[in-house]
């Protein structure tokens, strides 16, 4: 029970000054000061005890955040391509997409390439450049998120995801402390923006309206109120200049810029249907 959880919070928040306090007047032999001083050194340990069980953010600064979210996005997509065995061709062209859709320049695409021929190679520990992103990118959802949409976008482009994809896409999102339940619903989310986004240029479908709540990831039956705050909550979580500051490499604004695009089409859909104001 919550009531219990926070009871048992404040006694152990106690333990170090308690215990402290005992033995320092033990010690002293029954001196009131030695009970005092014990009982600080406990509270110093309180405090330790405390620090030591938060999350550990890696002290990583915006610049180091952009270097490692680069070096393993190109990494684990090598390792996405071959882990089924062989790296196909509907696969290279998958990686290109994404490389494009970044506009990455010239430099930036060889060093690229680099890191996608370091992911296929069996030597690569995937493991331990997923847990670096993990400590830089700490108490960063927004990034995360960005990272595993990239990887996802790279699995998708080349139609069905593979079982082995799978496995490692689950295995990575693990790492990153994210669920299977909320990588599925990152999946769905994006197959929708994705396909709704794809048929804003051309003539429209019957199931446009479908696809733009699932983009949004709210049913149809949401009410208005759902509808907005759903859309700024995908809207902040994709902001390209927040995403940039946080650690997103500047060469992948596009690809967050073309997100955000997607989630307003999609929203703008439903608005005009529901004549939102």
């Amino acid at each position: 029970m919550p009531e219990k959880s926070a009871i048992l919070a404040k006694i152990m928040s106690w333990v170090g000054k308690i215990g402290g306090a005992v033995a320092g007047f033990i010690v002293s032999g029954g001196n009131p000061l030695g009970a005092l001083l014990g009982g600080f050194l406990g509270h110093q340990f309180d405090r330790g005890l405390k620090t030591g069980s938060r999350p550990y953010t890696g002290g990583a600064t915006s610049a180091e955040r952009q270097q490692v979210f680069f070096e393993t996005t190109f990494i684990v997509m090598g390792r996405l391509a071959k882990v089924d065995g062989r790296v196909s061709e509907e696969e290279i062209q998958a990686a290109r997409t994404v490389m494009h859709r970044m506009q990455l320049r010239p430099e930036e695409v060889r060093r690229a390439i680099e890191l996608f021929n370091a992911g296929k190679r069996p030597a690569a520990d995937i493991d331990a450049q997923v847990g670096r992103l993990a400590r830089t990118c700490a108490r960063q959802p927004e990034l995360i998120r960005a990272f595993l949409e990239i990887q996802m976008d790279m699995a998708l482009g080349k139609g069905n995801i593979a079982p082995a994809e799978r496995q490692l896409l689950w295995r990575i999102a693990q790492l990153l402390g994210v669920g299977r339940v909320e990588l599925a619903h990152l999946e769905a989310v994006l197959r929708a923006q994705r396909s709704f986004g794809q048929y804003q240029t051309g003539q429209a479908r019957e199931d446009d309206l479908d696809q733009a709540y699932k983009a949004l990831g709210i049913e149809d039956d949401a009410s208005d109120k759902q509808v907005k705050t759903a859309y700024r909550r995908l809207m902040n979580q994709h902001h390209p200049d927040k995403l940039v500051a946080k650690g997103l490499p500047d060469s992948m604004m596009e690809v967050a810029k073309e997100r955000t695009r997607e989630i307003r089409a999609a929203y703008e859909k439903i608005k005009e249907h529901r004549a939102i104001k």
